[in-house]
């Protein structure tokens, strides 16, 4: 049965990430540009997995690229909102994962690499889901690499 995106809350996603926005993050319309819902959630996938494990991804011999992207808005956001990023994992492959993801106006995690959900964030619908694929590569060949066992580790226990 498929998931109603619409009526997802916190409470479906083990990962909660704080997300502040910018005075530049609006558009002339008055709300969060389309592109920066993308940087949100790029932010908060290297962001939980950077905090940890602490590891380093610019001396990593691998890279975790973007191989596919997208999302569903529902609900506009804006400056000077306090948001948090919910995050889990769908799909977990031998060199690929595939996340779900989604903005929440309802402020930030107490810890948000722990997944311990914040009780605003928790009760709030999405204001927007999106999906994020990443394959693991080489960083010399750029050819699949099976996901290193740590992160491997942690997706798993982010799996929903």
């Amino acid at each position: 049965m498929a998931v109603d995106e619409r009526t997802l809350t916190g409470r479906d996603f083990p990962v909660h990430w704080p997300a502040t926005t910018r005075w530049t993050d609006n558009d002339m319309f008055g709300h969060l540009n389309n592109a920066k819902y993308y940087e949100l959630f790029d932010t908060a996938i290297n962001g939980w997995i950077g905090t940890s494990l602490d590891h380093d991804p610019t001396a990593a011999p691998w890279l975790g690229v973007v191989a596919e992207s997208g999302c569903r808005y529902f609900a506009e956001l804006a400056f000077p909102d306090p948001l948090t990023v919910g995050l889990g994992v769908t799909r977990l492959g031998t060199s690929s994962v595939t996340y779900r993801l989604a903005l929440f106006a309802a402020g930030s995690t107490d810890a948000p690499h722990t997944g311990a959900p914040h009780d605003a964030a928790s009760d709030a619908t999405a204001a927007a889901v999106g999906h994020w694929v990443h394959v693991y590569v080489d960083r010399t060949t750029r050819r699949p690499v099976p996901i290193p066992d740590a992160i491997r580790e942690l997706l798993t226990g982010a799996q929903i």
